[in-house]
């Protein structure tokens, strides 16, 4: 095995060190259950033995215990034994199995709960490149394979080589002439079964990778269903399905020509093994020098040998498929955080080599400052470049610039979304990168263009993270002049939104953007056109509250319009992430540069700013 395996599985000891007292007891179980498999054969070798022995047989090895015996009642002691076996063996087999499925249950709502931490945690240039389906696939599909692989496959290998262990020493204790025979066979046998797994394992990844693809291609065409649907696209995104779908159908092919050559394999040693003790143990009998219940005995081992093989080889085709799983899995848990949010009373790890404390600024202005900073999504496609500006406390100042020009990447870059390659942006005179990542978007308040609004109700949405009583929220609605749309809705705040916000209009949406910022009553307010999609009515109802909202407040604001723009303070017109132009419209407007140009093409009808 791989030391990456190795270590992967050494990452699951940690979940599974919570329930050590229910692995302890199934690690236990294992040697009785094993034992009361080994004796069944040995036992129906005895009874053949007595018997023989009672018709005047003289090469029958009976037990030392049943030779003082009468022939009657050691076959009934025989009998009981065997149904004390059998009986042990299923009530064994039974507390295992629910205890198995108890821990692979609980190991794996433990992983499933990490990994949906951890991906929560990763920036958005990772889900930028991750696509929804496969990473949906991890957190659900790779998951479970791994609780079947623990709740069938790994105890049930440990179980089978116990069994193995306990049936290898009975056979050399009893005949070890016929017992060492079948134990060499199965050298070649288990070097096999490794070649074969190993190619199974490579195939199994296969799968799992293009069911991750048929995730994707699904989870994308329903998201994009209605431009599917206008456009006329369900003949070609079908046939595009059906080949992924295809690729999907030949992986998991190759995996069952594997399997199947695993098993098929077995049948055939444990045949021919069955055939050589036949015949070799039925020279020793006509010899004399082994008994009829003996060669019973081995045949039944013979079989019951291979038996735990066939189950190995079974379950060792779980385990890949859960080695396959785990390899994803930890592939996911150790991707970096880029975005991370320093702990500990010093920031040690602070870019530029700055180390000062992590507390909260006692007091809050709003001054935003950025400094050469450089980002690009991918490297050789800059967007930002040695972009420079300071924003002053209370100031209103308007992103305008072409499409591509950086404006969604500045807010991105503010709030910590992303970082820069280069260069720093400060908060009030602090590194945002030094700044707890709760401190520092708590003091922004975002609302963008796109708004997503979650399933559940519109106070659930209304709320996120603020614990605000029903009354309060009704207070704060009716001041942001959402009474009107509250009394549209049939429940009021307690109205359950579909996905996304399905039930609402855009502009429906939008507003409780707007409304979900002004309850956190941020110190720098970031919006990326927040009226856009306002028909005039509701956008003439909330501009009275979103300029209370403005007053005092740091604001950024990405326009479109030249009415925002001009009630903005100063302006920054970027191209292609450089800071060309800065000042009011009337000076912008004066100068005749890119502003100059936009807003007239704008004024015509031309163009957007």
């Amino acid at each position: 095995m791989a030391g990456s395996d190795l270590k992967r599985i050494r990452r699951l000891g940690r979940y599974l060190g919570q329930d050590r007292r229910r692995l302890l007891l199934t690690l236990t179980l294992l040697v009785p259950q094993a034992f009361s498999v080994a004796v069944q054969p040995l036992l129906i070798g005895q009874a053949i033995s007595i018997l023989r022995t009672g018709t005047g047989a003289t090469n029958e090895a009976v037990l030392p215990l049943l030779q003082p015996l009468d022939s009657t009642l050691a076959l009934r002691l025989i009998v009981a034994a065997m149904l004390i076996a059998v009986l042990l063996r299923f009530a064994l087999q039974r507390v295992q199995l629910s205890n198995n499925q108890y821990l692979g249950q609980r190991l794996t709502a433990r992983i499933r709960r990490d990994l949906f931490s951890h991906a929560m945690d990763l920036s958005l240039r990772y889900h930028d490149r991750m696509p929804v389906g496969k990473l949906l696939t991890r957190l659900t599909s790779d998951v479970d394979a791994l609780a079947e692989v623990f709740a069938s496959g790994a105890v049930g290998v440990l179980t089978d080589l116990v069994t193995l262990t306990v049936i290898a020493v009975t056979m050399l204790l009893v005949e070890w002439r016929l017992g060492l025979l079948l134990l060499v066979s199965q050298v070649p046998v288990t070097l096999v079964i490794l070649w074969l797994q190993r190619r199974y394992r490579k195939a199994n990844y296969r799968v799992r990778e293009e069911l991750s693809q048929l995730n994707a291609d699904f989870q994308e065409n329903l998201q994009g269903l209605d431009v599917v649907q206008m456009f006329r696209r369900e003949v070609f995104n079908g046939e595009r399905f059906n080949r992924t779908g295809r690729a999907y159908r030949e992986a998991v092919t190759g995996t069952i020509l594997f399997d199947s050559s695993i098993s098929a394999f077995l049948e055939w040693v444990a045949l021919g093994a069955v055939a050589v003790v036949l015949a070799l143990g039925g020279w020793m009998v006509t010899a004399g020098a082994m008994g009829l219940g003996t060669l019973t005995t081995f045949i039944l081992y013979s079989q019951r040998l291979f038996d735990p093989l066939r189950q190995m080889a079974e379950r060792f085709t779980q385990i890949q498929g859960g080695l396959t799983a785990v390899e994803r899995i930890g592939e996911l848990l150790e991707e970096p955080l880029e975005i991370r949010d320093l702990s500990g009373d010093v920031a040690s790890d602070a870019p530029d080599g700055i180390s000062r404390p992590l507390q909260v600024m006692p007091s809050t202005r709003g001054e935003v400052i950025f400094e050469g900073v450089h980002f690009a999504y991918r490297p050789d496609e800059p967007i930002l470049q040695d972009l420079s500006f300071r924003i002053a406390p209370g100031e209103h100042v308007a992103l305008v610039g072409p499409t591509g020009s950086g404006k969604t990447t500045v807010i991105r870059l503010l709030c910590r979304l992303y970082e820069p390659q280069q260069g720093r942006i400060l908060l009030d005179g602090r590194d945002i990168r030094t700044l707890p990542l709760a401190e520092l978007r708590r003091q922004l308040g975002v609302v963008l263009q796109d708004t997503f609004l979650f399933s559940g109700t519109v106070a659930d949405n209304l709320r996120l993270d603020r614990e605000i009583d029903d009354r309060r929220l009704r207070e704060i609605c009716r001041d942001l002049g959402l009474s009107g749309l509250l009394d549209r809705l049939p429940q009021g705040l307690e109205t359950e939104l579909r996905e996304r916000g399905g039930n609402l209009s855009s502009g429906e949406r939008q507003l409780l953007a707007v409304a979900r910022v002004a309850i956190r009553n941020p110190n720098v307010l970031v919006m990326d056109e927040a009226t856009a999609f306002m028909d005039p009515s509701t956008e003439a109802t909330l501009q009275r509250d979103l300029d209370r909202l403005l007053e005092r407040r740091t604001a950024v604001v990405i326009a479109h319009r030249l009415a925002t723009v001009e009630a903005a303070d100063r302006i920054l017109v970027l191209r292609r992430g450089r800071l060309i132009e800065q000042g009011t419209h009337r000076q912008l407007r004066a100068q005749g540069g890119l502003y100059a140009e936009l807003a007239e093409l704008q004024e015509r009808g031309l163009a957007r700013l």
